[in-house]
Protein backbone atom coordinates (compact mmCIF):
# COMPACT_ATOMS: atom_id res chain seq x y z
CA UNK A 1 0.00 0.00 0.00
CA UNK A 2 1.37 3.57 -0.53
CA UNK A 3 2.06 5.19 2.44
CA UNK A 4 1.22 8.56 3.73
CA UNK A 5 3.72 10.57 5.46
CA UNK A 6 2.45 14.37 7.63
CA UNK A 7 4.96 17.31 7.68
CA UNK A 8 4.71 20.43 9.91
CA UNK A 9 7.12 22.57 8.44
CA UNK A 10 7.09 21.32 4.92
CA UNK A 11 7.13 25.38 3.68
CA UNK A 12 10.56 25.56 5.44
CA UNK A 13 14.28 24.63 4.06
CA UNK A 14 13.68 20.89 5.69
CA UNK A 15 10.35 20.27 5.16
CA UNK A 16 10.59 20.65 1.14
CA UNK A 17 13.43 18.59 1.04
CA UNK A 18 11.65 16.11 2.80
CA UNK A 19 8.74 16.34 0.66
CA UNK A 20 10.80 15.77 -2.27
CA UNK A 21 12.35 12.78 -1.01
CA UNK A 22 9.31 11.35 -0.13
CA UNK A 23 7.71 11.74 -3.44
CA UNK A 24 10.52 10.12 -4.95
CA UNK A 25 9.89 7.37 -2.89
CA UNK A 26 6.14 7.09 -4.06
CA UNK A 27 4.66 8.82 -0.82
CA UNK A 28 1.19 10.43 -0.74
CA UNK A 29 2.79 14.05 1.31
CA UNK A 30 0.30 15.94 3.53
CA UNK A 31 1.96 19.51 5.01
CA UNK A 32 0.67 22.13 7.48
CA UNK A 33 0.68 25.17 6.48
CA UNK A 34 -0.13 28.51 8.30
CA UNK A 35 -2.95 31.00 6.80
CA UNK A 36 -1.57 33.84 5.30
CA UNK A 37 -3.10 36.93 3.21
CA UNK A 38 0.40 35.91 0.94
CA UNK A 39 1.47 32.91 -0.53
CA UNK A 40 4.42 31.72 1.83
CA UNK A 41 5.04 28.45 -0.39
CA UNK A 42 8.14 29.29 -2.85
CA UNK A 43 9.78 25.90 -1.72
CA UNK A 44 6.91 23.69 -2.54
CA UNK A 45 5.80 25.53 -5.17
CA UNK A 46 7.71 22.86 -8.19
CA UNK A 47 5.85 19.95 -6.31
CA UNK A 48 2.48 20.85 -6.24
CA UNK A 49 -0.79 20.01 -8.23
CA UNK A 50 -4.00 20.88 -8.36
CA UNK A 51 -5.85 18.28 -5.87
CA UNK A 52 -8.59 17.15 -8.09
CA UNK A 53 -5.73 16.49 -10.82
CA UNK A 54 -5.82 12.24 -10.60
CA UNK A 55 -1.67 12.44 -10.18
CA UNK A 56 -1.18 14.60 -7.23
CA UNK A 57 0.20 13.65 -4.29
CA UNK A 58 0.96 16.74 -2.22
CA UNK A 59 -1.55 17.91 -0.03
CA UNK A 60 -1.65 21.02 2.01
CA UNK A 61 -3.90 22.06 5.24
CA UNK A 62 -4.09 24.55 7.03
CA UNK A 63 -3.29 24.60 10.70
CA UNK A 64 -0.72 25.35 13.50
CA UNK A 65 0.92 23.69 16.24
CA UNK A 66 -0.62 25.94 18.69
CA UNK A 67 -4.22 24.44 17.82
CA UNK A 68 -4.26 20.87 19.20
CA UNK A 69 -7.81 20.41 18.20
CA UNK A 70 -6.64 20.91 14.49
CA UNK A 71 -4.25 18.66 14.81
CA UNK A 72 -6.23 15.93 16.37
CA UNK A 73 -8.84 16.17 13.31
CA UNK A 74 -6.23 16.28 10.98
CA UNK A 75 -4.32 12.81 11.78
CA UNK A 76 -7.41 11.26 12.28
CA UNK A 77 -8.80 12.15 8.80
CA UNK A 78 -5.15 11.37 6.83
CA UNK A 79 -4.25 8.63 9.24
CA UNK A 80 -0.37 8.39 8.28
CA UNK A 81 2.39 6.31 8.90
CA UNK A 82 4.94 8.58 9.30
CA UNK A 83 4.77 11.71 10.95
CA UNK A 84 7.51 14.19 10.87
CA UNK A 85 7.72 17.42 13.14
CA UNK A 86 9.88 20.10 11.65
CA UNK A 87 8.13 23.01 12.60
CA UNK A 88 9.36 25.88 14.75
CA UNK A 89 10.45 29.07 15.61
CA UNK A 90 13.90 28.00 14.36
CA UNK A 91 16.11 31.23 14.68
CA UNK A 92 18.74 31.11 17.57
CA UNK A 93 19.04 34.65 17.56
CA UNK A 94 15.90 35.57 17.26
CA UNK A 95 14.73 33.43 20.21
CA UNK A 96 16.37 35.70 22.76
CA UNK A 97 13.83 38.81 21.35
CA UNK A 98 10.60 36.23 21.46
CA UNK A 99 11.48 33.50 23.83
CA UNK A 100 8.04 33.07 24.78
CA UNK A 101 6.23 32.61 21.63
CA UNK A 102 9.84 30.22 20.84
CA UNK A 103 9.19 27.99 23.96
CA UNK A 104 4.88 27.65 22.85
CA UNK A 105 6.20 26.78 19.09
CA UNK A 106 9.17 25.13 19.68
CA UNK A 107 8.57 23.21 22.99
CA UNK A 108 5.14 23.06 23.40
CA UNK A 109 3.98 22.44 19.72
CA UNK A 110 5.79 19.34 20.62
CA UNK A 111 3.69 18.00 22.99
CA UNK A 112 0.66 19.16 21.01
CA UNK A 113 1.25 17.32 18.07
CA UNK A 114 1.92 14.24 20.53
CA UNK A 115 -0.94 14.39 21.81
CA UNK A 116 -2.62 14.59 19.09
CA UNK A 117 -1.07 11.31 17.56
CA UNK A 118 -1.94 9.85 21.22
CA UNK A 119 -6.02 10.42 20.69
CA UNK A 120 -6.11 10.04 17.81
CA UNK A 121 -5.63 6.37 18.20
CA UNK A 122 -3.40 6.15 14.61
CA UNK A 123 -0.67 3.44 14.35
CA UNK A 124 2.22 6.27 13.37
CA UNK A 125 6.24 6.66 13.54
CA UNK A 126 6.70 10.19 14.99
CA UNK A 127 10.40 12.28 14.15
CA UNK A 128 11.33 15.41 15.96
CA UNK A 129 13.75 17.75 14.84
CA UNK A 130 16.09 17.99 17.42
CA UNK A 131 18.99 20.49 17.10
CA UNK A 132 22.56 20.86 17.57
CA UNK A 133 21.48 23.68 20.27
CA UNK A 134 20.66 21.54 22.80
CA UNK A 135 24.85 20.56 24.02
CA UNK A 136 25.32 24.47 23.27
CA UNK A 137 28.61 24.81 25.95
CA UNK A 138 29.38 21.30 25.94
CA UNK A 139 32.92 20.87 24.65
CA UNK A 140 32.85 19.19 21.18
CA UNK A 141 32.69 16.48 19.40
CA UNK A 142 29.25 15.83 20.66
CA UNK A 143 27.39 12.59 20.12
CA UNK A 144 23.99 10.76 21.25
CA UNK A 145 25.33 10.61 25.14
CA UNK A 146 26.84 13.77 25.62
CA UNK A 147 25.27 16.09 28.06
CA UNK A 148 23.01 18.44 27.33
CA UNK A 149 23.72 22.17 28.45
CA UNK A 150 21.24 24.60 25.95
CA UNK A 151 22.48 28.52 25.99
CA UNK A 152 19.40 30.08 24.70
CA UNK A 153 15.58 30.05 24.42
CA UNK A 154 15.52 27.88 21.18
CA UNK A 155 17.93 25.46 22.75
CA UNK A 156 16.51 24.94 25.78
CA UNK A 157 12.56 24.86 23.98
CA UNK A 158 14.07 21.91 21.59
CA UNK A 159 15.67 20.34 25.07
CA UNK A 160 11.83 20.13 26.28
CA UNK A 161 10.92 18.49 22.93
CA UNK A 162 13.71 16.15 23.14
CA UNK A 163 12.79 14.78 26.84
CA UNK A 164 8.73 14.87 25.76
CA UNK A 165 9.58 12.48 22.63
CA UNK A 166 11.55 10.20 24.63
CA UNK A 167 8.73 10.26 27.45
CA UNK A 168 5.97 9.49 24.83
CA UNK A 169 7.82 6.91 23.73
CA UNK A 170 8.67 5.42 26.88
CA UNK A 171 5.11 6.02 28.05
CA UNK A 172 2.90 5.06 25.70
CA UNK A 173 4.72 2.41 23.47
CA UNK A 174 5.00 5.22 20.60
CA UNK A 175 7.35 5.14 17.78
CA UNK A 176 9.22 8.17 18.48
CA UNK A 177 12.76 9.47 17.59
CA UNK A 178 14.88 12.41 17.95
CA UNK A 179 16.61 13.19 14.93
CA UNK A 180 19.92 15.58 16.25
CA UNK A 181 20.92 17.79 13.26
CA UNK A 182 23.85 19.74 13.66
CA UNK A 183 23.90 23.10 11.09
CA UNK A 184 22.48 21.95 7.68
CA UNK A 185 21.83 24.57 5.03
CA UNK A 186 21.15 24.81 1.64
CA UNK A 187 20.14 27.65 -1.12
CA UNK A 188 16.70 27.30 0.50
CA UNK A 189 18.21 28.25 3.77
CA UNK A 190 16.11 31.19 5.26
CA UNK A 191 17.47 34.58 4.40
CA UNK A 192 18.19 35.79 7.93
CA UNK A 193 20.30 32.56 8.96
CA UNK A 194 24.37 33.67 8.89
CA UNK A 195 25.31 31.13 5.75
CA UNK A 196 22.71 32.42 3.78
CA UNK A 197 22.63 35.78 4.60
CA UNK A 198 26.81 35.36 3.27
CA UNK A 199 26.11 33.88 0.25
CA UNK A 200 23.48 36.25 -0.77
CA UNK A 201 25.71 39.29 -0.03
CA UNK A 202 27.87 37.79 -1.96
CA UNK A 203 26.23 37.14 -4.96
CA UNK A 204 24.83 40.57 -4.83
CA UNK A 205 28.33 42.37 -3.92
CA UNK A 206 29.70 40.26 -7.17
CA UNK A 207 26.36 41.88 -9.07
CA UNK A 208 27.22 45.41 -8.02
CA UNK A 209 23.95 45.80 -6.25
CA UNK A 210 25.56 45.31 -2.75
CA UNK A 211 28.99 46.83 -1.04
CA UNK A 212 28.67 45.11 2.47
CA UNK A 213 27.20 42.86 4.73
CA UNK A 214 26.81 43.23 8.62
CA UNK A 215 27.76 39.91 10.86
CA UNK A 216 28.47 39.47 14.65
CA UNK A 217 30.66 37.08 16.31
CA UNK A 218 33.07 35.31 13.03
CA UNK A 219 34.90 32.77 15.81
CA UNK A 220 31.77 30.39 16.45
CA UNK A 221 32.89 27.31 15.12
CA UNK A 222 30.07 25.54 13.20
CA UNK A 223 29.75 21.59 11.81
CA UNK A 224 28.10 22.97 8.67
CA UNK A 225 26.16 20.08 6.37
CA UNK A 226 23.84 19.94 3.07
CA UNK A 227 20.04 19.77 4.16
CA UNK A 228 19.56 18.15 1.04
CA UNK A 229 20.90 15.15 2.26
CA UNK A 230 20.12 15.47 6.03
CA UNK A 231 16.33 14.36 5.36
CA UNK A 232 17.49 11.47 3.96
CA UNK A 233 18.93 10.28 7.77
CA UNK A 234 15.23 11.85 9.00
CA UNK A 235 13.61 9.00 6.49
CA UNK A 236 16.23 6.62 7.55
CA UNK A 237 15.44 6.70 11.03
CA UNK A 238 11.90 6.03 10.58
CA UNK A 239 12.71 2.62 9.03
CA UNK A 240 14.39 1.05 11.85
CA UNK A 241 12.80 -2.11 13.63
CA UNK A 242 13.14 -0.09 17.04
CA UNK A 243 12.63 3.69 17.90
CA UNK A 244 16.07 5.23 18.72
CA UNK A 245 17.69 9.05 18.64
CA UNK A 246 20.61 9.90 16.28
CA UNK A 247 22.77 12.61 15.74
CA UNK A 248 23.70 13.67 11.96
CA UNK A 249 26.56 15.55 10.91
CA UNK A 250 30.01 15.90 8.77
CA UNK A 251 32.48 15.76 11.35
CA UNK A 252 33.99 18.86 10.23
CA UNK A 253 34.44 22.46 11.71
CA UNK A 254 34.16 25.66 10.32
CA UNK A 255 34.58 29.18 11.61
CA UNK A 256 32.33 31.67 10.16
CA UNK A 257 35.62 33.60 8.80
CA UNK A 258 36.43 30.36 7.44
CA UNK A 259 32.85 30.18 5.80
CA UNK A 260 33.00 33.70 4.74
CA UNK A 261 36.36 33.27 2.96
CA UNK A 262 35.11 30.21 1.17
CA UNK A 263 32.06 32.22 0.21
CA UNK A 264 33.73 35.23 -1.24
CA UNK A 265 36.64 33.40 -2.94
CA UNK A 266 34.60 31.00 -4.82
CA UNK A 267 33.23 34.64 -6.58
CA UNK A 268 36.94 36.04 -6.85
CA UNK A 269 35.82 38.39 -3.98
CA UNK A 270 37.83 39.02 -0.84
CA UNK A 271 35.84 39.47 2.18
CA UNK A 272 37.48 41.75 4.34
CA UNK A 273 36.78 44.54 1.75
CA UNK A 274 32.69 44.01 2.50
CA UNK A 275 32.34 42.65 6.12
CA UNK A 276 31.18 44.73 9.12
CA UNK A 277 30.72 43.79 12.72
CA UNK A 278 27.63 44.91 14.19
CA UNK A 279 27.08 43.87 17.95
CA UNK A 280 23.66 43.52 17.22
CA UNK A 281 23.47 40.26 16.10
CA UNK A 282 25.73 38.69 19.11
CA UNK A 283 23.91 36.67 21.24
CA UNK A 284 23.58 37.62 25.29
CA UNK A 285 25.37 33.68 25.75
CA UNK A 286 27.27 32.33 23.03
CA UNK A 287 27.90 28.69 21.85
CA UNK A 288 31.51 28.60 20.96
CA UNK A 289 32.09 25.19 19.12
CA UNK A 290 29.30 22.66 17.64
CA UNK A 291 31.27 19.50 15.59
CA UNK A 292 28.77 16.26 15.86
CA UNK A 293 29.73 12.44 15.91
CA UNK A 294 27.33 10.88 13.55
CA UNK A 295 29.17 7.23 13.76
CA UNK A 296 26.03 5.87 15.38
CA UNK A 297 23.84 6.68 12.42
CA UNK A 298 26.40 5.43 10.26
CA UNK A 299 26.65 2.15 12.00
CA UNK A 300 22.44 2.19 12.56
CA UNK A 301 21.31 4.03 9.37
CA UNK A 302 24.38 3.11 6.58
CA UNK A 303 23.84 7.28 6.70
CA UNK A 304 26.81 9.53 6.17
CA UNK A 305 27.50 13.16 4.97
CA UNK A 306 28.83 13.44 1.60
CA UNK A 307 29.01 17.12 0.96
CA UNK A 308 31.24 19.03 3.40
CA UNK A 309 31.12 22.75 4.54
CA UNK A 310 33.42 23.71 1.56
CA UNK A 311 31.29 22.39 -1.07
CA UNK A 312 28.50 23.69 1.04
CA UNK A 313 29.47 27.43 0.80
CA UNK A 314 30.09 26.87 -3.29
CA UNK A 315 26.73 25.22 -3.57
CA UNK A 316 25.16 28.14 -2.17
CA UNK A 317 26.97 30.81 -3.51
CA UNK A 318 26.57 29.29 -7.27
CA UNK A 319 22.57 29.33 -6.49
CA UNK A 320 22.47 33.03 -4.96
CA UNK A 321 24.15 34.03 -8.23
CA UNK A 322 21.92 32.15 -10.26
CA UNK A 323 18.82 33.61 -8.51
CA UNK A 324 20.00 37.07 -8.87
CA UNK A 325 20.17 36.25 -12.90
CA UNK A 326 16.81 34.95 -12.89
CA UNK A 327 14.90 36.22 -10.35
CA UNK A 328 11.36 34.53 -9.54
CA UNK A 329 12.87 31.00 -10.84
CA UNK A 330 13.02 27.93 -8.61
CA UNK A 331 16.52 26.74 -7.85
CA UNK A 332 16.90 23.16 -8.10
CA UNK A 333 19.85 21.39 -5.80
CA UNK A 334 21.11 19.02 -8.84
CA UNK A 335 23.99 18.15 -7.03
CA UNK A 336 22.43 15.95 -4.35
CA UNK A 337 19.04 15.28 -5.80
CA UNK A 338 20.04 13.52 -8.67
CA UNK A 339 21.99 10.69 -6.99
CA UNK A 340 18.25 10.06 -4.99
CA UNK A 341 17.40 7.42 -6.98
CA UNK A 342 20.56 5.18 -6.64
CA UNK A 343 20.52 5.73 -2.87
Amino acid sequence: MQKKAFITGITGQDGSYLAELLLSKGYEVHGLIRRSSTFNTARIDHLYLDPHDPAAKLFLHYGDLSDGSRLVTLLSQIRPDEVYNLAAQSHVRVSFDEPEHTADTTGTGTIRLLEAVRLSGIKTRFYQASSSELYGATPPPQNETTPFYPRSPYGAAKLYSFWITKNYREAYDMFAVNGILFNHESPRRGETFVTRKITRAVAAIKAGTQDSVYLGNLDSIRDWGYAAEYVEGMWRMLQVDEPDDFVLATGGNFTVRTFLETAFSHAGLNWEDHVKFDERYLRPTEVDALIGDASKAEAKLGWKATVDTAELARIMVDADIAALASPGKHYVDKVYLESWGTK
